[in-house]
């Protein structure tokens, strides 16, 4: 299965709670904190929604 990055690029702040928990949930708490996860639907499905705070690369 393949491998992403994701990278913590906004912060959390004046987000509603949702978010928060779904950061939470990626292991993203931090600025600039970054996880190396398996890029599963339900992992995808989080990342999706909170596009706009995170940036995604793909592992070879």
């Amino acid at each position: 299965m393949k491998k992403i990055k994701i990278t913590l690029v906004k912060s959390a702040i004046d987000r509603p709670e949702r978010q928060k928990l779904t950061l939470e949930a990626l292991g993203l708490n931090k600025l600039n904190s970054v996880k190396e996860v398996e890029a599963t639907p339900q992992i995808l499905g989080m990342v999706r929604k909170v596009t706009h705070l995170v940036k995604v690369e793909e592992l070879a």
